[in-house]
């Protein structure tokens, strides 16, 4: 099997996979820089050299990218804001739907009856490598970003039964799930929503609480990498 593993701040952070060289692969929505060892492909959904905004990430593009070698299967590390009081930042969560409601597609040419559907394929896998447990089956909602949701669109979000928020994975099951990659969703709370518990939200905090995550995101990655490499 050919895996590849998406994840954005992280990777970079990592030195799990820093010694590995850096590749291009071109597609018809631009270069593409990944990283490739024996059965495993990098990606860093922002980009490695100079890293995007969520909104501005090349999702078609790298996406293309892992179709094109070969990938069959994606595991996808993604930072995330708690929607409930009882999932704690440090929390690993693994999500078995979503919700988006700009999808994207590589279909631009006629319509299309497409539904979604995440298989979570390596997630008994994963949680082998998570001994503080993962929680499952929850339901991750995708905002635009770059900014913070405002208390409002929290509360709205809570009452559409959502557990998790971020700005990325919806965009990426999409086209992944539209390419007939299987997928499995791995993700790290790292703060709660804008008007959640009882600490004022901050970029300053978001990324301070993304420090100390960062050695559990290693382990995991340590422990893919030795699972999963050839």
């Amino acid at each position: 099997m050919n895996l590849a593993i998406i994840s954005g701040t992280s990777i970079n952070r990592s030195v799990v996979f820093k010694d590995w060289k850096l590749d291009q692969v071109e597609t018809p929505y631009g270069t593409i820089d990944v990283k490739r060892g024996k059965g495993i492909v990098v990606v860093n959904r922002h980009g490695f050299s100079e890293p995007l905004p969520p909104h501005r990430s090349n999702y078609r593009g790298y996406v293309f990218a892992l179709k094109s070698l070969g990938v069959e299967a994606v595991i996808a590390l993604t930072s995330v804001g708690s929607l409930k009081e009882n999932l704690k930042p440090g929390t690993l969560v693994s999500c078995s739907d979503y919700v988006s409601f700009s999808p994207m597609t590589f279909i631009d040419d006629c319509s299309s009856g497409f539904a979604p559907a995440i298989d979570n394929g390596l997630l008994n896998d994963l949680k082998r490598l998570c001994p503080q447990g993962v929680e499952c089956d929850r339901v991750y909602v995708q905002t635009r970003g770059p900014r913070f949701e405002t208390k409002a669109e929290v509360r709205i979000l809570q009452s559409w039964g959502c557990d998790v928020v971020g700005m990325t994975f919806g965009n990426e099951a999409d086209l992944l799930l539209e390419s007939g990659i299987s997928l499995t969703s791995l993700c790290m709370i790292d703060n709660y929503a804008h008007g959640i518990g009882d600490q004022k939200l901050s970029m300053s905090e978001f990324h301070d609480s993304v420090v100390r995550n960062q050695s559990i995101i290693d382990e995991i990655l340590s422990g893919v990498k030795a699972r999963f490499g050839n």
